[in-house]
C-alpha cells in the first residue's frame, strides 16, 4: 500500500516510511534508535529529518564510520546542559562539594562523639542503682556505636533501612 504525501501530518508505520524512501524497516528502526528520526513523529517530520540526515551525510558532516558529528554535537550539548544543571543546583543549595560535606560531617561527628563520651559519667551521677559493670557495658556500647559511625563509607550508607539498630537487615 503506497503512502500519499497528503498524509504528511499523519503518523505512519516504520514499514510504510521505509517503502516511501526506499530503505528497509530495520533501517528506519535504526534511525529512530540513533535519534535521527523522532519516535512517534508524523510522516512530514520524518521526511524532513531523513532528508536533513542525508544532506549532513552528503556534506561529510556525518559518516557511517566512527565519528558522527551530529551525535557528537548532541553529546556535547547534553554534557553542557548537565553542567549548567549542576551549577544551578549548587546555586540553589541542592548540591554541595564533597569536601564541604566531609568537613560538615566530621564536625558533627566530633560534636556527637563528645556528647556520647559524657553519657556514662552522667548516668553514673544520676543513678545509684547501676554497678561499675553496668557503666562499663554502657561505655563499651557507646564506643562500638561511635567507632561504627566513624568508620562508615559512602558505599555502606545504603545498607539498611532507617531504624535498623541491630544492623541485621538483609535487604529485599
Amino acid at each position: 500500500m503506497a503512502v500519499a504525501l497528503e498524509d504528511a501530518d499523519a503518523v505512519v508505520s516504520q514499514s510504510r516510511f521505509a517503502e516511501l524512501v526506499g530503505i528497509s524497516q530495520p533501517a528506519v528502526s535504526d534511525l529512530i534508535g540513533r535519534g535521527t528520526l523522532s519516535r512517534g513523529a508524523t510522516l512530514g517530520t520524518w521526511l524532513l529529518e531523513y532528508c536533513g540526515n542525508l544532506r549532513e551525510q552528503a556534506a561529510g558532516r556525518a559518516s557511517a564510520g566512527d565519528l558522527d558529528l551530529i551525535q557528537e554535537r548532541a553529546a556535547l550539548a547534553r554534557e553542557q546542559r548537565i553542567k549548567i544543571e549542576m551549577v544551578n543546583a549548587q546555586t540553589r543549595k541542592q548540591l554541595a562539594p564533597v569536601a564541604l560535606l566531609e568537613k560538615v560531617l566530621a564536625k558533627v561527628g566530633r560534636q556527637i562523639a563528645t556528647k556520647l563520651e559524657a553519657v556514662p559519667v552522667q548516668i553514673k551521677r544520676r543513678s545509684t542503682n547501676l554497678t561499675a559493670e553496668d557503666i562499663d557495658l554502657i561505655t563499651e556500647e557507646i564506643t562500638k556505636a561511635r567507632n561504627l559511625a566513624a568508620a562508615i563509607t559512602l558505599d555502606e550508607l545504603e545498607d539498611g533501612p532507617v531504624g535498623d539498630s541491630e544492623g541485621d537487615f538483609e535487604g529485599p
